[in-house]
Protein backbone atom coordinates (compact mmCIF):
# COMPACT_ATOMS: atom_id res chain seq x y z
CA UNK A 1 0.00 0.00 0.00
CA UNK A 2 2.82 2.52 0.86
CA UNK A 3 4.78 1.74 -2.32
CA UNK A 4 1.58 2.44 -4.81
CA UNK A 5 0.70 5.68 -2.47
CA UNK A 6 3.97 6.68 -3.04
CA UNK A 7 4.51 5.73 -6.93
CA UNK A 8 1.41 8.30 -7.95
CA UNK A 9 3.17 11.14 -6.82
CA UNK A 10 5.85 11.93 -10.25
CA UNK A 11 8.72 14.09 -9.91
CA UNK A 12 7.51 17.00 -12.65
CA UNK A 13 4.47 17.02 -10.10
CA UNK A 14 5.73 17.80 -7.01
CA UNK A 15 8.29 20.01 -8.65
CA UNK A 16 5.15 21.78 -10.26
CA UNK A 17 3.48 21.61 -6.92
CA UNK A 18 5.88 23.63 -5.76
CA UNK A 19 6.52 26.04 -8.08
CA UNK A 20 2.90 26.99 -8.06
CA UNK A 21 0.32 27.76 -10.55
CA UNK A 22 1.03 31.94 -10.31
CA UNK A 23 4.41 31.63 -11.30
CA UNK A 24 4.11 29.44 -14.06
CA UNK A 25 0.83 31.30 -15.64
CA UNK A 26 3.56 34.06 -15.14
CA UNK A 27 6.07 33.18 -17.18
CA UNK A 28 3.70 32.51 -19.87
CA UNK A 29 2.15 35.59 -19.86
CA UNK A 30 5.59 37.37 -20.13
CA UNK A 31 6.40 35.04 -22.75
CA UNK A 32 3.79 35.44 -24.99
CA UNK A 33 3.39 39.59 -24.50
CA UNK A 34 7.54 39.56 -25.06
CA UNK A 35 7.14 37.37 -28.54
CA UNK A 36 3.77 39.52 -29.41
CA UNK A 37 5.93 43.35 -28.60
CA UNK A 38 8.58 41.63 -30.60
CA UNK A 39 6.63 41.08 -34.10
CA UNK A 40 4.56 44.04 -33.57
CA UNK A 41 7.95 45.84 -33.40
CA UNK A 42 9.47 43.83 -36.00
CA UNK A 43 6.02 44.71 -38.34
CA UNK A 44 6.17 48.34 -37.41
CA UNK A 45 10.12 48.30 -38.59
CA UNK A 46 8.98 46.53 -41.98
CA UNK A 47 6.17 48.74 -42.83
CA UNK A 48 6.67 51.46 -45.84
CA UNK A 49 5.76 54.37 -46.29
CA UNK A 50 2.68 54.46 -48.33
CA UNK A 51 2.29 56.93 -51.54
CA UNK A 52 0.03 58.20 -53.64
CA UNK A 53 -0.12 56.20 -56.88
CA UNK A 54 -3.50 58.10 -58.18
CA UNK A 55 -6.17 60.44 -57.25
CA UNK A 56 -9.94 61.88 -58.33
CA UNK A 57 -10.35 58.17 -60.19
CA UNK A 58 -13.73 57.70 -62.19
CA UNK A 59 -15.41 54.19 -60.74
CA UNK A 60 -14.32 52.32 -63.61
CA UNK A 61 -10.47 52.99 -63.69
CA UNK A 62 -10.36 52.46 -60.36
CA UNK A 63 -12.09 49.33 -60.39
CA UNK A 64 -9.70 48.20 -62.90
CA UNK A 65 -6.46 49.14 -61.27
CA UNK A 66 -7.57 47.64 -58.27
CA UNK A 67 -7.77 44.03 -60.33
CA UNK A 68 -4.35 44.98 -61.78
CA UNK A 69 -2.84 45.12 -58.26
CA UNK A 70 -3.98 42.22 -56.65
CA UNK A 71 -3.11 40.03 -60.00
CA UNK A 72 0.41 41.65 -59.00
CA UNK A 73 0.15 40.72 -55.25
CA UNK A 74 0.81 44.34 -54.61
CA UNK A 75 -0.37 46.18 -51.34
CA UNK A 76 -2.87 49.12 -51.48
CA UNK A 77 -4.95 51.04 -48.99
CA UNK A 78 -7.16 54.02 -49.86
CA UNK A 79 -7.24 57.83 -48.13
CA UNK A 80 -8.92 61.10 -48.15
CA UNK A 81 -12.30 59.22 -48.29
CA UNK A 82 -11.70 56.80 -51.13
CA UNK A 83 -10.49 59.82 -53.39
CA UNK A 84 -6.68 58.99 -53.33
CA UNK A 85 -5.41 55.22 -53.86
CA UNK A 86 -2.06 54.65 -52.25
CA UNK A 87 0.63 51.94 -52.72
CA UNK A 88 3.60 51.91 -50.82
CA UNK A 89 6.43 54.29 -51.56
CA UNK A 90 9.62 52.26 -53.42
CA UNK A 91 6.79 50.81 -56.03
CA UNK A 92 4.86 54.08 -57.20
CA UNK A 93 6.89 54.19 -60.28
CA UNK A 94 6.74 50.73 -61.28
CA UNK A 95 3.29 50.04 -60.82
CA UNK A 96 2.58 53.22 -62.84
CA UNK A 97 4.64 51.94 -65.77
CA UNK A 98 3.03 49.17 -65.36
CA UNK A 99 -0.21 49.98 -65.47
CA UNK A 100 0.31 52.53 -68.20
CA UNK A 101 1.51 49.24 -70.11
CA UNK A 102 -2.21 48.27 -69.66
CA UNK A 103 -3.57 51.38 -70.71
CA UNK A 104 -4.67 52.49 -67.25
CA UNK A 105 -6.28 54.81 -66.36
CA UNK A 106 -8.24 55.29 -69.22
CA UNK A 107 -9.42 58.65 -68.30
CA UNK A 108 -12.89 58.18 -68.00
CA UNK A 109 -13.53 59.27 -72.16
CA UNK A 110 -15.16 56.57 -74.49
CA UNK A 111 -14.60 56.12 -77.56
CA UNK A 112 -15.19 53.92 -80.44
CA UNK A 113 -15.78 51.16 -77.99
CA UNK A 114 -19.52 52.53 -77.49
CA UNK A 115 -20.43 51.44 -81.22
CA UNK A 116 -19.51 47.59 -80.13
CA UNK A 117 -22.33 47.63 -77.61
CA UNK A 118 -25.03 48.28 -80.51
CA UNK A 119 -28.59 46.80 -79.29
CA UNK A 120 -30.47 45.83 -81.85
CA UNK A 121 -33.85 48.37 -83.42
CA UNK A 122 -31.59 50.92 -82.25
CA UNK A 123 -32.66 54.36 -84.11
CA UNK A 124 -30.80 56.46 -87.05
CA UNK A 125 -30.75 59.08 -84.08
CA UNK A 126 -28.89 56.95 -81.54
CA UNK A 127 -26.66 55.38 -84.31
CA UNK A 128 -25.64 59.23 -84.96
CA UNK A 129 -25.28 60.21 -81.21
CA UNK A 130 -23.33 57.52 -80.21
CA UNK A 131 -20.71 57.75 -83.58
CA UNK A 132 -20.35 61.75 -82.36
CA UNK A 133 -19.74 60.69 -78.48
CA UNK A 134 -17.36 57.69 -80.03
CA UNK A 135 -15.70 60.68 -81.61
CA UNK A 136 -15.46 63.20 -79.13
CA UNK A 137 -13.77 60.51 -76.85
CA UNK A 138 -11.01 59.92 -79.25
CA UNK A 139 -10.54 63.07 -80.19
CA UNK A 140 -10.24 63.83 -76.13
CA UNK A 141 -7.61 60.62 -76.05
CA UNK A 142 -5.60 61.51 -78.36
CA UNK A 143 -4.94 65.21 -76.86
CA UNK A 144 -4.42 63.66 -73.99
CA UNK A 145 -1.08 62.26 -75.44
CA UNK A 146 0.40 65.76 -75.06
CA UNK A 147 2.52 66.33 -72.38
CA UNK A 148 1.02 69.51 -70.85
CA UNK A 149 -2.73 68.41 -71.13
CA UNK A 150 -4.17 66.27 -67.88
CA UNK A 151 -7.33 65.67 -69.12
CA UNK A 152 -9.69 67.27 -72.81
CA UNK A 153 -13.32 67.25 -73.46
CA UNK A 154 -14.39 67.56 -77.03
CA UNK A 155 -18.03 68.43 -77.95
CA UNK A 156 -18.83 69.10 -81.64
CA UNK A 157 -21.73 70.70 -83.36
CA UNK A 158 -22.75 68.57 -86.52
CA UNK A 159 -25.22 69.57 -88.62
CA UNK A 160 -27.99 67.57 -90.07
CA UNK A 161 -26.60 67.31 -94.05
CA UNK A 162 -29.01 68.92 -96.81
CA UNK A 163 -29.59 68.29 -100.11
CA UNK A 164 -30.23 72.41 -100.57
CA UNK A 165 -26.85 74.17 -100.90
CA UNK A 166 -27.82 77.38 -99.52
CA UNK A 167 -29.17 75.53 -96.37
CA UNK A 168 -25.44 73.67 -95.36
CA UNK A 169 -23.98 74.17 -92.41
CA UNK A 170 -20.53 74.20 -91.78
CA UNK A 171 -19.67 71.77 -88.72
CA UNK A 172 -17.97 73.65 -85.74
CA UNK A 173 -15.96 72.06 -82.53
CA UNK A 174 -15.37 73.38 -78.71
CA UNK A 175 -12.10 71.96 -76.89
CA UNK A 176 -11.76 71.99 -72.99
CA UNK A 177 -8.08 71.16 -72.01
CA UNK A 178 -7.28 71.01 -68.39
CA UNK A 179 -4.07 71.03 -68.05
CA UNK A 180 -1.24 69.81 -65.39
CA UNK A 181 -0.09 72.62 -62.78
CA UNK A 182 2.56 74.97 -63.65
CA UNK A 183 2.62 73.61 -67.50
CA UNK A 184 1.47 75.77 -70.38
CA UNK A 185 0.96 75.15 -74.19
CA UNK A 186 2.74 76.79 -76.97
CA UNK A 187 0.85 78.60 -79.96
CA UNK A 188 2.51 75.73 -82.43
CA UNK A 189 0.90 73.18 -79.90
CA UNK A 190 -2.38 75.24 -80.25
CA UNK A 191 -2.31 74.95 -83.50
CA UNK A 192 -1.73 71.52 -83.92
CA UNK A 193 -5.27 70.76 -81.78
CA UNK A 194 -7.01 73.04 -84.13
CA UNK A 195 -5.57 71.32 -87.42
CA UNK A 196 -6.19 67.96 -86.18
CA UNK A 197 -9.60 68.35 -85.08
CA UNK A 198 -10.19 70.25 -88.58
CA UNK A 199 -8.40 66.87 -90.13
CA UNK A 200 -10.68 64.63 -88.09
CA UNK A 201 -14.14 66.03 -88.68
CA UNK A 202 -15.14 66.60 -92.73
CA UNK A 203 -15.56 70.62 -93.67
CA UNK A 204 -14.51 71.59 -90.57
CA UNK A 205 -12.63 74.82 -91.09
CA UNK A 206 -9.97 75.13 -88.72
CA UNK A 207 -11.63 79.10 -87.79
CA UNK A 208 -14.11 77.13 -86.35
CA UNK A 209 -12.34 75.32 -83.37
CA UNK A 210 -12.01 76.94 -80.51
CA UNK A 211 -9.68 75.84 -77.54
CA UNK A 212 -9.92 76.75 -74.31
CA UNK A 213 -8.21 76.16 -70.55
CA UNK A 214 -9.34 75.38 -67.70
CA UNK A 215 -8.69 79.05 -66.49
CA UNK A 216 -11.21 80.43 -68.99
CA UNK A 217 -8.08 81.32 -71.35
CA UNK A 218 -8.79 81.78 -74.99
CA UNK A 219 -5.56 79.11 -76.91
CA UNK A 220 -7.11 79.41 -80.23
CA UNK A 221 -6.70 83.04 -80.38
CA UNK A 222 -2.87 82.22 -80.29
CA UNK A 223 -3.30 80.48 -83.79
CA UNK A 224 -0.70 82.01 -86.88
CA UNK A 225 -1.77 85.38 -87.81
CA UNK A 226 -4.48 85.56 -85.32
CA UNK A 227 -2.98 88.81 -83.42
CA UNK A 228 -0.84 91.47 -84.35
CA UNK A 229 1.75 90.64 -81.61
CA UNK A 230 4.77 89.16 -81.56
CA UNK A 231 4.25 85.32 -80.77
CA UNK A 232 6.43 82.73 -78.69
CA UNK A 233 8.34 81.71 -81.54
CA UNK A 234 9.08 85.34 -82.91
CA UNK A 235 10.17 86.27 -79.08
CA UNK A 236 12.48 83.25 -78.79
CA UNK A 237 14.48 84.49 -82.86
CA UNK A 238 14.77 88.02 -81.32
CA UNK A 239 16.24 86.51 -77.69
CA UNK A 240 18.78 84.04 -79.93
CA UNK A 241 20.04 87.12 -82.12
CA UNK A 242 20.67 88.98 -78.60
CA UNK A 243 22.02 86.27 -77.14
CA UNK A 244 24.56 85.52 -80.25
CA UNK A 245 26.00 88.74 -80.65
CA UNK A 246 26.59 89.17 -76.77
CA UNK A 247 28.82 86.15 -76.62
CA UNK A 248 30.64 87.67 -80.33
CA UNK A 249 31.30 90.48 -78.46
CA UNK A 250 32.38 88.50 -75.26
CA UNK A 251 34.61 86.05 -77.00
CA UNK A 252 36.19 88.53 -78.50
CA UNK A 253 37.20 91.09 -75.85
CA UNK A 254 37.82 88.87 -72.88
CA UNK A 255 40.65 87.25 -73.78
CA UNK A 256 42.44 90.59 -73.48
CA UNK A 257 40.80 91.83 -70.52
CA UNK A 258 39.57 89.22 -69.02
CA UNK A 259 35.51 86.71 -68.92
CA UNK A 260 34.76 89.09 -65.66
CA UNK A 261 36.19 92.45 -67.04
CA UNK A 262 33.44 93.01 -69.74
CA UNK A 263 30.01 93.22 -69.66
CA UNK A 264 27.92 93.42 -73.56
CA UNK A 265 24.05 93.55 -74.05
CA UNK A 266 22.26 94.55 -77.48
CA UNK A 267 18.75 95.06 -78.60
CA UNK A 268 17.76 93.96 -81.56
CA UNK A 269 15.05 95.43 -83.67
CA UNK A 270 13.90 92.58 -86.30
CA UNK A 271 11.89 93.37 -89.39
CA UNK A 272 8.98 90.36 -89.22
CA UNK A 273 6.76 92.12 -92.07
CA UNK A 274 6.10 90.12 -95.10
CA UNK A 275 6.49 92.18 -98.00
CA UNK A 276 6.62 91.68 -101.77
CA UNK A 277 7.61 94.26 -104.66
CA UNK A 278 7.05 94.28 -108.22
CA UNK A 279 8.65 96.62 -110.34
CA UNK A 280 9.10 97.25 -113.67
CA UNK A 281 11.68 99.48 -115.31
CA UNK A 282 12.55 101.02 -119.52
CA UNK A 283 15.87 101.65 -120.61
CA UNK A 284 16.66 104.39 -123.08
CA UNK A 285 16.32 103.50 -126.55
CA UNK A 286 19.44 102.37 -128.42
CA UNK A 287 20.75 102.79 -131.65
CA UNK A 288 19.25 101.35 -134.83
CA UNK A 289 21.71 99.09 -135.38
CA UNK A 290 22.38 97.48 -131.71
CA UNK A 291 18.64 97.34 -131.59
CA UNK A 292 16.02 94.11 -131.65
CA UNK A 293 13.81 94.84 -134.37
CA UNK A 294 10.09 93.87 -133.63
CA UNK A 295 8.34 93.88 -137.35
CA UNK A 296 8.85 95.98 -140.49
CA UNK A 297 6.46 97.47 -142.95
CA UNK A 298 7.08 98.88 -146.15
CA UNK A 299 4.67 100.81 -148.67
CA UNK A 300 5.45 101.67 -152.35
CA UNK A 301 3.13 103.66 -155.25
CA UNK A 302 2.99 104.87 -158.51
CA UNK A 303 1.19 107.75 -160.37
CA UNK A 304 1.11 108.72 -164.25
CA UNK A 305 1.53 111.76 -165.96
CA UNK A 306 -1.10 113.82 -165.63
CA UNK A 307 -3.16 111.99 -163.45
CA UNK A 308 -4.27 113.36 -159.64
CA UNK A 309 -1.72 111.19 -157.16
CA UNK A 310 -3.48 109.41 -154.93
CA UNK A 311 -7.30 107.89 -154.39
CA UNK A 312 -10.19 110.03 -155.60
CA UNK A 313 -12.51 111.24 -153.01
CA UNK A 314 -12.83 114.02 -150.00
CA UNK A 315 -9.76 111.66 -148.38
CA UNK A 316 -7.07 111.96 -151.31
CA UNK A 317 -7.53 116.19 -150.91
CA UNK A 318 -6.39 116.20 -147.14
CA UNK A 319 -3.03 117.04 -145.83
CA UNK A 320 -1.19 113.52 -145.13
CA UNK A 321 -1.20 112.67 -141.67
CA UNK A 322 2.74 112.45 -139.82
CA UNK A 323 4.45 109.72 -139.90
CA UNK A 324 4.35 107.89 -136.98
CA UNK A 325 8.06 106.02 -138.00
CA UNK A 326 10.88 106.97 -140.29
CA UNK A 327 10.12 107.20 -143.91
CA UNK A 328 12.99 105.91 -145.83
CA UNK A 329 12.24 107.22 -149.78
CA UNK A 330 15.16 106.33 -152.34
CA UNK A 331 16.32 109.06 -154.74
CA UNK A 332 15.00 108.19 -157.46
CA UNK A 333 11.42 108.49 -156.02
CA UNK A 334 12.19 111.88 -154.90
CA UNK A 335 13.09 112.81 -158.63
CA UNK A 336 10.12 111.26 -159.65
CA UNK A 337 7.78 113.18 -157.75
CA UNK A 338 9.31 116.58 -158.02
CA UNK A 339 10.43 117.16 -161.86
CA UNK A 340 9.11 113.57 -163.91
CA UNK A 341 5.91 112.69 -165.04
CA UNK A 342 5.81 109.71 -163.52
CA UNK A 343 5.97 109.67 -159.68
CA UNK A 344 6.32 106.37 -157.26
CA UNK A 345 6.24 106.62 -153.20
CA UNK A 346 8.03 104.36 -151.38
CA UNK A 347 7.14 103.79 -147.35
CA UNK A 348 8.94 101.69 -144.97
CA UNK A 349 8.36 101.46 -141.01
CA UNK A 350 10.39 99.36 -138.88
CA UNK A 351 8.94 98.71 -134.60
CA UNK A 352 12.24 98.06 -132.43
CA UNK A 353 11.86 95.97 -129.18
CA UNK A 354 11.10 98.09 -126.16
CA UNK A 355 14.30 97.50 -123.64
CA UNK A 356 11.45 96.85 -120.53
CA UNK A 357 12.89 94.90 -116.91
CA UNK A 358 10.16 93.46 -114.44
CA UNK A 359 11.22 92.00 -111.24
CA UNK A 360 9.82 90.66 -108.24
CA UNK A 361 10.98 90.59 -105.15
CA UNK A 362 10.15 88.70 -101.62
CA UNK A 363 11.36 90.50 -98.66
CA UNK A 364 12.98 87.74 -96.20
CA UNK A 365 11.48 87.83 -92.85
CA UNK A 366 13.32 88.14 -89.43
CA UNK A 367 15.73 90.64 -91.10
CA UNK A 368 17.78 92.88 -88.94
CA UNK A 369 16.27 96.12 -88.88
CA UNK A 370 18.91 98.15 -85.98
CA UNK A 371 21.41 96.94 -83.80
CA UNK A 372 22.30 98.80 -80.44
CA UNK A 373 25.09 97.56 -78.34
CA UNK A 374 25.92 98.83 -74.99
CA UNK A 375 29.45 97.43 -73.62
CA UNK A 376 30.88 97.86 -70.28
CA UNK A 377 34.77 97.47 -69.61
CA UNK A 378 36.28 97.46 -65.87
CA UNK A 379 39.02 99.38 -65.49
CA UNK A 380 42.38 97.36 -65.73
CA UNK A 381 44.06 95.95 -62.70
CA UNK A 382 48.04 96.30 -61.61
CA UNK A 383 49.81 95.03 -58.98
CA UNK A 384 53.29 96.16 -57.80
CA UNK A 385 56.02 94.76 -56.85
CA UNK A 386 54.69 94.87 -52.86
CA UNK A 387 51.70 92.96 -54.16
CA UNK A 388 48.84 95.55 -53.54
CA UNK A 389 46.72 96.22 -56.44
CA UNK A 390 45.52 99.08 -58.07
CA UNK A 391 42.77 99.77 -60.50
CA UNK A 392 44.09 101.91 -63.70
CA UNK A 393 41.75 102.55 -66.45
CA UNK A 394 42.37 102.12 -70.01
CA UNK A 395 44.19 104.57 -72.38
CA UNK A 396 41.85 106.60 -75.08
CA UNK A 397 44.00 104.77 -77.75
CA UNK A 398 43.70 101.50 -76.10
CA UNK A 399 39.91 102.35 -76.12
CA UNK A 400 39.69 103.05 -79.86
CA UNK A 401 41.00 99.90 -80.26
CA UNK A 402 38.59 97.87 -78.62
CA UNK A 403 35.42 100.01 -79.97
CA UNK A 404 36.93 99.41 -83.30
CA UNK A 405 37.04 95.91 -82.32
CA UNK A 406 33.54 95.20 -81.07
CA UNK A 407 32.06 96.93 -83.94
CA UNK A 408 33.55 94.24 -86.18
CA UNK A 409 32.55 91.64 -83.78
CA UNK A 410 28.87 93.34 -84.73
CA UNK A 411 28.81 93.61 -87.94
CA UNK A 412 28.23 97.96 -86.95
CA UNK A 413 26.49 99.13 -90.42
CA UNK A 414 25.87 103.09 -90.03
CA UNK A 415 23.56 102.95 -93.05
CA UNK A 416 21.50 100.56 -91.01
CA UNK A 417 21.71 102.77 -88.22
CA UNK A 418 23.24 101.10 -85.99
CA UNK A 419 24.63 102.40 -82.66
CA UNK A 420 28.01 101.49 -80.38
CA UNK A 421 28.35 102.84 -76.71
CA UNK A 422 32.06 101.41 -75.03
CA UNK A 423 32.31 102.54 -71.66
CA UNK A 424 35.29 102.32 -69.45
CA UNK A 425 34.62 102.05 -65.50
CA UNK A 426 35.64 100.58 -62.79
CA UNK A 427 33.33 97.93 -61.36
CA UNK A 428 31.03 97.88 -58.41
CA UNK A 429 31.00 94.38 -57.39
CA UNK A 430 29.47 93.46 -53.98
CA UNK A 431 31.48 90.01 -52.42
CA UNK A 432 29.53 87.14 -52.38
CA UNK A 433 27.59 86.47 -48.70
CA UNK A 434 29.02 83.94 -47.06
CA UNK A 435 25.90 81.52 -46.62
CA UNK A 436 26.82 79.72 -43.18
CA UNK A 437 27.43 76.27 -43.45
CA UNK A 438 24.46 74.19 -42.27
CA UNK A 439 25.00 72.04 -39.26
CA UNK A 440 25.27 68.42 -39.28
CA UNK A 441 22.50 68.24 -37.31
CA UNK A 442 20.09 70.13 -39.36
CA UNK A 443 20.68 68.32 -42.61
CA UNK A 444 17.76 66.62 -43.95
CA UNK A 445 20.00 63.63 -44.15
CA UNK A 446 21.37 63.54 -40.90
CA UNK A 447 17.37 64.08 -39.81
CA UNK A 448 15.94 60.86 -41.32
CA UNK A 449 19.34 58.65 -40.74
CA UNK A 450 18.55 59.93 -36.44
CA UNK A 451 15.02 58.80 -37.02
CA UNK A 452 15.65 55.37 -38.32
CA UNK A 453 18.67 55.17 -35.79
CA UNK A 454 16.16 56.41 -32.91
CA UNK A 455 13.52 54.04 -34.12
CA UNK A 456 16.24 50.66 -34.05
CA UNK A 457 17.82 51.81 -30.73
CA UNK A 458 13.83 51.61 -29.59
CA UNK A 459 13.55 48.44 -30.63
CA UNK A 460 16.75 47.03 -28.98
CA UNK A 461 16.28 49.02 -25.54
CA UNK A 462 12.26 47.55 -25.29
CA UNK A 463 13.88 43.98 -25.98
CA UNK A 464 16.40 43.87 -24.23
CA UNK A 465 14.44 45.40 -21.51
CA UNK A 466 12.08 42.19 -21.52
CA UNK A 467 14.58 40.18 -22.04
CA UNK A 468 16.92 41.07 -18.76
CA UNK A 469 14.12 42.49 -16.86
CA UNK A 470 11.10 40.24 -16.89
CA UNK A 471 12.14 36.82 -19.09
CA UNK A 472 15.41 36.21 -17.33
CA UNK A 473 14.41 36.79 -13.29
CA UNK A 474 11.39 34.41 -14.01
CA UNK A 475 13.61 31.87 -15.56
CA UNK A 476 15.54 32.12 -13.01
CA UNK A 477 13.73 31.37 -10.44
CA UNK A 478 12.31 28.45 -12.36
CA UNK A 479 15.61 27.03 -11.94
CA UNK A 480 16.09 27.50 -8.99
CA UNK A 481 12.64 25.61 -7.75
CA UNK A 482 14.05 22.51 -9.92
CA UNK A 483 17.30 22.55 -8.62
CA UNK A 484 16.03 21.98 -4.90
CA UNK A 485 13.44 19.20 -6.22
CA UNK A 486 16.16 16.47 -6.20
CA UNK A 487 17.25 17.60 -2.34
CA UNK A 488 13.29 17.56 -1.42
CA UNK A 489 12.80 14.46 -3.16
CA UNK A 490 15.43 12.65 -1.53
CA UNK A 491 14.29 13.58 2.14
CA UNK A 492 11.14 12.31 1.15
CA UNK A 493 11.97 8.89 0.68
CA UNK A 494 13.99 8.82 3.49
CA UNK A 495 11.28 9.47 5.59
CA UNK A 496 8.95 6.86 3.70
CA UNK A 497 11.92 4.55 4.71
CA UNK A 498 11.90 5.32 7.85
CA UNK A 499 8.08 4.87 8.17
CA UNK A 500 7.82 1.38 6.72
CA UNK A 501 10.37 0.64 9.34
CA UNK A 502 8.75 1.52 12.29
CA UNK A 503 5.45 0.29 10.65
CA UNK A 504 7.20 -2.98 10.43
CA UNK A 505 8.36 -2.89 14.04
CA UNK A 506 4.70 -1.50 15.21
CA UNK A 507 3.31 -4.65 13.44
CA UNK A 508 5.78 -6.88 14.78
CA UNK A 509 5.15 -5.71 18.44
CA UNK A 510 1.26 -5.74 17.72
CA UNK A 511 1.26 -9.19 17.05
CA UNK A 512 3.65 -10.12 20.15
CA UNK A 513 2.13 -8.15 23.01
CA UNK A 514 -1.45 -8.05 23.87
CA UNK A 515 -3.96 -5.45 23.45
CA UNK A 516 -2.79 -3.36 26.59
CA UNK A 517 0.75 -3.87 26.19
CA UNK A 518 0.31 -2.66 22.20
CA UNK A 519 -1.74 0.52 23.17
CA UNK A 520 0.78 1.25 25.79
CA UNK A 521 3.19 1.11 23.19
CA UNK A 522 1.39 3.11 20.42
CA UNK A 523 1.21 5.59 23.18
CA UNK A 524 5.10 5.48 23.89
CA UNK A 525 5.50 5.34 20.15
CA UNK A 526 2.85 8.33 19.12
CA UNK A 527 5.11 10.41 22.19
CA UNK A 528 8.21 9.10 20.81
CA UNK A 529 7.50 9.93 16.59
CA UNK A 530 4.65 11.89 16.44
CA UNK A 531 4.88 12.65 13.30
CA UNK A 532 5.14 8.44 11.99
CA UNK A 533 2.39 7.81 13.41
CA UNK A 534 0.36 10.94 12.13
CA UNK A 535 1.62 9.80 8.48
CA UNK A 536 0.18 6.29 9.38
CA UNK A 537 -3.36 7.49 10.27
CA UNK A 538 -3.33 9.67 7.54
CA UNK A 539 -3.09 6.64 5.59
CA UNK A 540 -5.51 4.38 7.28
CA UNK A 541 -7.95 7.39 6.41
CA UNK A 542 -7.04 7.54 3.09
CA UNK A 543 -7.17 3.48 2.09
Amino acid sequence: MTNSAMTTHSPFSQAMARIGPQLILSVLVFVAAFVAIIATMWMWGQTSDYRVLFSNLSDRDGGEIIVSLQQQNIPYKFAEGGGALLVPGDKVHEVRLRLASQGLPKGGTAGFELMENQKFGTSQFLEQVNYQRSLEGELARSMQTLGPVLSARVHLAIPKPTVFVKEQQKPSASVMLTLHPGRSLEAGQVNAIIHLISSSIPNLPATAVTVVDQRGTLLSSMREGGSEAMDATQLKYVRQIEQDYIKRIEDIVAPLIGAQNVRAQVTADIDFSRTEQTAESFKPNQPPNQASIRSTQSTESKNAAGSPAGVPGALSNQPPVPATAPVVIPASAVADVTGGNNSSLKEATTNYEVDRTISHTKLPVGSIRRLSVAVLINNRSITDDKGKTTSKPFTPAELAQLNNLVRNAMGFSAQRGDSLNLLNSAFNEIPDAVVPEVPIWKQPDMITLAKEALKYFLLTAAGLYLFFGIIRPAFRNLSANLSAMPAAGAVEEEDHEEKAKKEKEFHAKQSEVSYESSLQAAKQMANQSPKIVASVVQEWVNK
